[in-house]
């Protein structure tokens, strides 16, 4: 294993290696000074990170967790699992974050003020509007980037019945928590995530892609979906499954590492979960097993129509030369006239053991830049080689060079030290965004754990009964952190 240097992270506390992670920033754009937003810790509990060397001048801030307590909300909690994010300026200077519950089937919506200080945090759409289905990653929809919005799109995935992409104002009333608005056009999967990409793409058109967390143990079934409209619209596009037409190729594993397949994307009649899946596989779609995340490349209109995509892996015998176990990226790129057409390419295998993604442990979620993928794991607990035995982990991957490189891994050892969490249960880090242009600072980022084994030490569950009023004891803790120094 690397060796890394540690960073605990709390204002007046700290391991004597990372003091100078402590120092606030604030600036502007390309380095200009920037009345206002000032990054510093607000949380209660530190971060509990080990920091590659290659990376020691990134610089993280604990934002908010579980067992914080916000001056303008007191009673609220920030829930069990945070996921998916997307946040906002407001005209005032303050801050919007929309952000996924995934284990209380909600969506928060957190207040930050001009200095980037959480405030206040309340529920938008609660387990009753979700039909308690959990809400995993999430993308917010702008009229900067897409020529619409603002518009939150979330995907429900597991434990309830919802299995549609959802739509949120971001500005919803918490009078109307318990309703929700769903997209029937974008069909219904096991709903990871649903990415609309930029508007230069396809000028005049709104694409937007849905990741299948399909987790089939014999079959991959977790596929690609495309729904294609005029620009801005939600409700009358067609939607398309990806389908890989070079000779040869039935399965994801047949695709190897570094080779570009001729691929397109099938029209879809169905719309309900077991339908729609059926109509796919009859129609030859390729299987994942378990696509998790989906970003696009910024940047010129053509970077716009390229896709990164992550599948998680599954360890089931029935899988075996079928699907990946430890988990892949996938680049899909669209034909600059159709969005029908395109190639895809594995361009990390996790599965190949000797290869540059032979550390790869369930990666889950992805944000692309200009430049550069970050990648995040999710590990499923099954670390079978030296390499795959670590706790979660951020990836970089260079789009230019290919370069892999990595940079944290979560410290559970020390989190467990001090109470926050155990050793045992693998947290997840998730929900990354890219806030440079938002907090007028480059490289920053907006990153969240998922602290599994973390639960209060009464007993009771990291949860707002406002979000999900049947929650059991098991709701794990959340935290949100904010880092500065990654390149974009």
């Amino acid at each position: 294993m690397k060796k890394f240097t540690s960073v605990l992270l709390l204002a007046g506390l700290v391991s004597a290696t990372s003091c100078d992670k402590l120092d606030d920033f604030t600036g502007g754009g390309n380095g200009e000074p920037k009345e206002g937003v000032t990054l510093k810790n607000h949380s209660t509990v530190p971060a509990y990170f080990k920091v590659a060397p290659e990376f020691n001048d990134l610089k993280i801030y604990s934002l908010l967790s579980s067992p914080d307590v916000l001056q303008d909300s007191p009673n609220f909690v920030y829930g069990s699992m945070a996921d998916g994010a997307g946040l906002l300026k407001e005209a005032d200077g303050t801050f919007t974050l929309i952000n996924n519950i995934e284990a209380d089937y909600s969506i928060a919506r957190v207040t930050f003020d001009e200095t980037f200080k959480p405030v206040k945090g309340e529920y938008i759409l609660n387990a009753e509007a979700t039909a308690y289905t959990a809400q995993c990653s999430g993308s917010l929809i702008t009229p900067e980037e897409h020529g619409f919005g603002p518009t939150y799109l979330s995907g429900g995935e597991w434990g309830g019945s919802s299995k549609a992409v959802f739509a949120v104002d971001p500005y919803k009333s918490t009078s109307n928590a318990s309703v929700a608005t769903t997209l029937s056009a974008l069909g219904e999967w096991s709903t990871e995530n649903a990415v609309a990409i930029g508007k230069d793409a396809f000028p005049g058109k709104t694409v937007i892609f849905i990741g299948d967390d399909h987790s089939d143990n014999e079959v991959p079934s977790g596929q690609l979906g495309m729904y294609v409209a005029d620009q801005g619209d939600l409700n009358n596009g067609k939607l398309y499954t990806l389908k890989v037409t070079t000779e040869g190729v039935a399965y994801e594993m047949d695709m190897a590492e570094g080779e570009t397949y001729e691929a397109e994307f099938i029209e879809m009649e169905e719309r309900s979960i077991d339908l729609l899946d059926a109509e796919a596989k009859e129609k030859g779609a390729m299987g994942f097993s378990r696509l998790e995340d989906i970003d696009w490349r910024r940047g010129i209109a053509a970077n716009q129509r390229e896709l990164y995509i992550t599948v998680t892996g599954r360890k089931k015998d029935g899988l075996v030369g079928k699907g990946s176990t430890y988990g892949r990226i996938y680049k899909v790129v669209l034909d600059k006239e159709e969005p029908t057409k395109a190639t895809i390419s594995c361009v990390l295998d996790g599965d190949k053991l000797d290869g540059k993604a032979k550390a790869f442990h369930s990666p889950d979620n992805i944000v692309v830049t200009k430049n550069y993928a970050y990648i995040q794991e999710d590990p499923n607990g099954y670390p079978d080689t030296a390499d795959k035995a670590h706790y979660a982990q951020l990836y970089q991957y260079n789009l230019n060079t290919g370069e892999l490189k990595t940079v944290l891994e979560c410290d559970q050892v020390a989190a467990a030290a001090a109470g926050v969490g155990n050793t045992e249960r693998n947290w997840e880090i998730t929900g990354m965004i890219d806030v440079s242009e938002t907090l007028g600072m480059e490289g920053t980022f907006i990153m969240i754990t998922q602290n599994h084994g973390w639960e209060p030490a009464d007993g009771s569950a990291f949860t707002d009964p406002l979000a999900n009023s049947q929650a059991d004891s098991r709701k794990e803790g959340s935290q949100l952190f904010v880092l500065k120094g990654l390149s974009n």
